[in-house]
Formats: C-alpha cells, structure tokens, sequence
C-alpha cells in the first residue's frame, strides 16, 4: 500500500505515479512507499492552505486552544498507532517511544494549546496627541513547515503546534524516509481543524524546494542539516520570506577535574548514544582536563561497550547515514585511537556499536564535522580557557554541557560557551517551557517555549485619530 498525502482535509493521491520506498531500518528490507509530490501537488496544498487561512485566522485563541488540546487528548489514546508508524521507520526502541517521545509530543501540543490565550503586547496609550496607539500580534499566513527523520512525530508537532496555536495553516513535508507518523497526525488532527488548516506532502528534496519558493508560502520552517537550512534560505531569500532554521549541532560536554567521573561518563554516554546519536544535540565532544583524562577515558570506554546497539539504541536511519558515519571513522587521522567500536553493529540492518574516539585534535573531521551516530571523541585540555577554546572552536552553536562540582565555574563557564543551550552536570533534557534554537551554522530561530509561539506572528502598529 502507498501513503498518500493528506491535503484539504482528506487523503489525496498525488498527481503522478512516482513514489519512494519506505523501509525498516532494522532490517534494511523494503516495507511500503509513499507518494512523491511535484508541483501540482504542492500548488493543491498551498492553495488548500490558503483558502483555509481566511477561516483559521478569524477565530479565537480559545477555539484554537480546544483544538489543540483535542489533538494532544487523541494522539495519547492512540499513542499504540504512532509508535508502531514511527517504529516501522525508524527502529526506534519502543518503550523509548511510548514512554518518552509520545509523551513529550502531547505535551507540547498541551503547552501551545496555552500559549495561544497568551499573547503579550504593549499597552494601549497615547504617544502622539489625538492619536491612540494599539499592537497587534497576528497570524503570519501559510507555512511551509519541513521535518527531520530523527523524532519524525515530535518535531512535526513542534512545528505544527505553535503555528497554529498563533492562527497560521500549515502545509508539513516530513523526511522522505519517515513520513507515517506526520500523515497519521493530520488524519487525527482533521476532526478537529477546518479543512486545509494542516496538510502534509509526502516527497523529497525537490518537493520541499517547491515549497519553499512557492509564492503562497509566507513563512518557511526546517529542522535539519545546515546544508538544507542554507539551501532553503537560500531559495527562500530571493521573495524575502522569512525562515525558521533549527539545523545541525555539534556540542561539547566540558569535564572539569571535580566532576564525578562514573556519573559523568554514564551520563555522557546516555547522552551521545540516544536515539543512536542521531539529534542535533547529541553530546559528541567531549573535552576533558588532561589530569584526569586517561581515568575519564577508561571510564567512558566501559560504559560505551556495555551500551548494546537493538536493546539501549536503535538503528542508523538508512544506508546512507550509516556509510556517512563509517565513512568518518575509516577516515580517522593515524593519531585517532579507536577506544572502542567503530565497525558495524548488527548483522542486519543499519545499526552501528557504541564507538569512543581518542587522541583527537581541533582540527580532525570528525572533530569539526556534525556526527550524527554512537560515536564519542574525546580531546584533553589543560585549563579553562582552552577548553573554552576548544568548545567554541566549531561552526555550530546548539548545545553543550559543563560537568563540575564548582558552581562559580559552572556559571562563568555557561556565559562564555556560544551555544544556544547550556546543560550543567547533565545534558539533553528539554521541556516544552524553555526554548531550544542556536547559534552560527545551528540556524536561527527557536522551538518550544513562547518564544517560538512568537515566531509565528507578526506584529502590527493600529493609530487611531480620535
């Protein structure tokens, strides 16, 4: 059976008969397809979208509250559906799916659902004699919304959920390799919203460029590579639309001689294997102080081996990234040292072991390059200022962590680290009330929290003679 799309309030096919193969990733063996929409199919979308903006925008924040928190009541009674679609595509572990992303998903939809009764705004007043002054904050319009294969369901409900929250529609292309779960929120969805308020496109890079430079499209939204985030600001520069970039990381975890070394491995190692390394946080950098650096090593090297591929992590997402992950270990300086790892990690399918990397310096691929796999590296440094050196010394700015006892250094430190997102003694968590978003080649723009609920408005100036 081939997925189709979900535009207009119902299941369309696409226009042509191209499609993409859907396939397991724990297996590596085909197990469905999906549409692959052209121009025609986004123009239907777009204009679907379009038509449904000038009913969506009318109404309430409290009407768009209830739909919301409709939509996150429905896909936590049907939390069994969205785990076997998301785990059909990408081997994900269940009971991290159920008891974590699902979990997670509802709640942002839940807290956007609040954000859309919330919104700020200076005083009425008098600035001017004769004249009284109002802001508004409004709907921007249709957003072109692109989802990555990592959470395929998590970030399509933080792009989804403060767009409309704000009174926007949404026309959402999930990852050609995980596009289930993206329809299936639609299909719930759709009991609750007027027709065209969210679609979703299955398609590829191709589609997603239609999208982008379609002249309907008022705000582009993308978490994913920033190869695709510059492409798309790119395209999206040429009509002045505005860009929601969310991109890649590659953050570094400090450890300072003070920190408990056992605690701190194992955290790291959660950290950096989660979700296979696969997130744009993933801890992948580890600097450490050089007196403690061979006693860390050894630390962080047996909690990596004891991690097992299948039961701690599931698989790569395709054979592409996993030749992209081997391909930056088989091309390790002589220097490296595999501490452990390193080679494939299942006798089928894309999954690949737990890996630590030593002996590194600033300058390495796999140093300067986003990972995206269970692959630790590990560099020393010898005080403060080189570790923050170190740390700063890459293009991306998403996150990072400081593990020490010390809690002037801690604060000294997280002021001086250029990333988005600063963890102390632990690193990953994220709640729907903080906001997640980075620096340089990590984008711009922030998910979660008010601060992405205002992303998606504009702000307007109403002066009234009186």
């Amino acid at each position: 059976m081939t997925l189709r799309n979900f535009v207009g309030g119902g299941l369309v096919p696409a226009a042509g008969d191209r499609t993409l193969p859907l396939v397991d990733p724990a297996t590596g063996e085909v197990t469905g397809s999906s549409v692959l929409s052209g121009q025609s199919d986004v123009d239907a979308a777009m204009a679907a979208a379009a038509r449904a903006f000038g009913v969506w925008r009318r109404t309430t924040p409290a009407e768009r509250q209830l739909a919301l928190l409709r939509i996150a009541d429905a896909v936590e009674r049907r939390a069994g559906e969205f785990a076997d679609a998301e785990i059909a595509e990408t081997g994900k572990i269940r009971r991290v799916v159920l008891d974590e992303e699902i979990p997670e998903s509802v709640s942002a939809l839940r807290f956007f659902a609040g954000a859309a009764r919330q919104l700020d705004g200076t005083a009425a007043g008098e600035y001017l004699a004769g004249h009284t002054s109002v802001i508004r904050r409004e709907p921007i319009g249709v957003c072109a919304q692109i989802a990555p294969w990592n959470y395929p369901l998590m970030m399509a409900v933080w792009k989804i959920a403060p767009a409309l929250a704000a009174g926007n529609t949404v026309v959402l292309k999930p990852a050609e390799t995980t596009p289930s779960t993206a329809v299936l929120l639609a299909e719930v969805a759709a009991e609750f919203l007027p027709d065209g308020v969210f679609n979703v496109l299955c398609g590829d890079r191709e589609t997603g460029r239609a999208l982008v430079r379609h002249p309907v499209t008022d705000l582009v939204s993308i978490t994913g590579s920033t190869r695709a985030g510059i492409d798309v600001a790119t395209v999206a520069a040429a009509d002045l639309k505005r860009t929601h970039l969310e991109l890649g990381g590659n953050a570094p975890l400090l450890v300072f001689p003070d920190a408990d070394l056992a605690a701190t491995a194992e955290g790291i190692v959660g950290a950096a294997f989660y979700n296979a390394g696969q997130d744009c946080t993933a801890g992948s950098r580890v600097l450490v102080h050089e007196s403690v650096h061979d006693e860390f090593v050894a630390a962080l090297t047996a909690t990596a081996a004891a991690t097992v591929p299948g039961t701690d992590f599931g698989p790569l997402n395709s054979a592409a990234q996993f030749d992209r992950v081997r391909g930056l270990i088989d091309r390790l300086p002589a220097h490296a040292r595999v501490e452990t790892g390193g080679t494939p990690g299942g006798s089928s399918g894309f999954y690949f072991a737990p890996t630590v990397v030593s002996g590194l310096r600033p300058g390495d691929e796999i140093v300067q390059e986003e990972i995206f796999g269970p692959v630790l590296t590990v560099q020393s440094f010898a005080d403060e200022d080189e570790a923050l050196s170190l740390a700063n010394g890459v293009s991306y700015g998403l996150a990072s962590s400081v593990w020490t006892k010390d809690h002037s250094r801690a604060v000294r430190v997280s002021g001086l680290l250029d990333f988005g997102c600063v963890w102390v003694n632990t690193h990953g968590p994220l709640v729907a009330e903080m906001p997640h978003g980075g620096f340089g080649h990590s984008g711009h723009g922030k998910d979660l929290s008010g601060y992405a609920f205002a992303e998606y408005t504009r702000v307007k100036h109403v002066m009234t003679a009186f």
